[in-house]
């Protein structure tokens, strides 16, 4: 019987549990704290940038502030978005669940339970008008069959034509001021907001990198089918991953309400575009089963701060839109190089090899049989290499 592993009279090991000696080790920048890393060395770059051009209007702690503020909500949605594109999925309804859970909250009826007991009455409306809209496409992916991509596509249209229809195209003012104290206000100097957000993220990174719900969230978007032979209920889970998008659309939502004091159906225009370019920038992999919530967090603050930037040069937003364009390009492009291993230097193949020559894997192992014959060489004298006792021609 012959056997996969022989080793060599020098001592080295061949064959299939051989350990592998050119190019499997990743390098730094493949791993996600290389990643995360020239996300902090970009991030820092940037704020440079601003020292050097807007100088005390950018260094100010208002203006820092501002942009921590301008981030929250759309990372709020960033990080909803990182679970479903891990999950192999992507979701372009984000904006539009933002807009309607906004109307659906700051309706006159809506408003109107809230004053007679409290304004978490607006809240609940918003997470669950968020949540049964992220369900809808969850049951429409997963069991429905349909791509994700045109099925949150025709979500987009559908919930921002809903939430004209109920706002009849007009703004909704939040009327209850308690709740506009409440997110509006801050603790130790730190806007309501803010924290929201970072709660919301670190809640994100606790539940992918620390629960079954997380690593399920790996295997399914890393391989759907071998997740579902592990004993995954792939349908199941990908329906969670959008309803879990939906919540936090949510809490966008509200957030979005107590910044501008008003509901509409113009709210979250784009939102789609920006959040899948904060996910893409911070390592996410569009084909899913990568990425992480930190990355996530620095390509929201890059956006934002990059805005931030333009806007206290005076610079258009038009050319800020070709720089993110530019930057999401380029963010895909290094993606793809490192998960090809494109910037690691391979080893080239050893020459051993030669008919005759022990020690290579190639060479002749097995006595008697020709170069490349490992422990398939000939057991009968004088016969090919891979003839056995009793049989015949051994290409047969």
């Amino acid at each position: 019987m012959s056997h996969s592993t022989t080793t060599t009279p020098t001592g080295a090991t061949t064959g299939a549990h051989a350990p592998r000696t050119g190019g499997g080790g990743g390098g730094l920048l493949a791993g996600p704290l290389g990643r995360n890393l020239g996300l902090i060395i970009a991030l820092a770059l940037l704020c440079i940038a601003g020292v050097v051009t807007a100088g005390d209007r950018f260094a100010d702690v208002d203006n820092v502030l501002t942009i921590l503020r301008l981030a929250s909500v759309i990372g709020v949605v960033s990080v909803g978005m990182t679970f479903v594109i891990i999950g192999g999925g992507i979701d372009l309804s984000v904006g539009a669940l933002v807009a309607l859970s906004s109307v659906w909250a700051t309706t006159l009826a809506t408003q109107q339970m809230a004053e007679d007991s409290h304004w978490i009455v607006m809240v609940v409306t918003a997470l669950l008008v968020g949540s049964i809209a992220g369900l809808v496409n969850g049951v429409v992916i997963a069991y429905g069959k349909l791509v994700a991509f045109i099925a949150t596509l025709a979500m987009l249209a559908a919930a921002r034509g809903l939430a004209e229809i109920i706002s009849n195209r007009r703004t909704q003012i939040v009327q209850d001021q308690d709740f506009i104290r409440f997110f509006s206000g801050d603790v130790l100097g730190i806007p309501t907001l803010v924290i929201v957000f970072a709660l919301v993220a670190v809640a994100g990174w606790v539940l992918l990198n620390r629960t079954t719900f997380g690593r399920r969230t790996f295997a399914v978007g890393g391989n759907a089918e071998a997740a579902r032979l592990a004993g995954i209920r792939v349908q199941r889970h990908t329906l969670w991953l959008y309803v879990l998008s939906g919540f936090c659309c949510g809490i966008a939502a509200v957030m979005l309400m107590a910044r501008t004091t008003t509901g509409s159906s113009t709210h979250g225009g784009l939102y789609e575009l920006d959040a899948i370019a904060a996910v893409v920038i911070g390592g996410t992999l569009l084909v899913g089963g990568r990425g992480t919530i930190v990355g996530t967090v620095l390509g929201v603050l890059i956006f934002t701060t990059l805005g931030n930037v333009f806007t206290l040069n005076n610079l258009s937003s038009s050319a800020q839109a070709v720089a993110r364009g530019v930057i999401i390009v380029a963010a895909v492009l290094l993606q793809q190089r490192l998960a090809t291993g494109g910037f690691r230097m391979r080893k080239p193949r050893s020459l051993d090899a030669a008919p005759g020559g022990d020690g290579a894997a190639g060479g002749a192992l097995a006595t008697g049989g020709p170069a490349g014959t490992v422990s398939g060489g000939s057991s009968v004298p004088g016969g090919p290499a891979g003839q056995r006792p009793g049989s015949g021609d051994p290409t047969l």
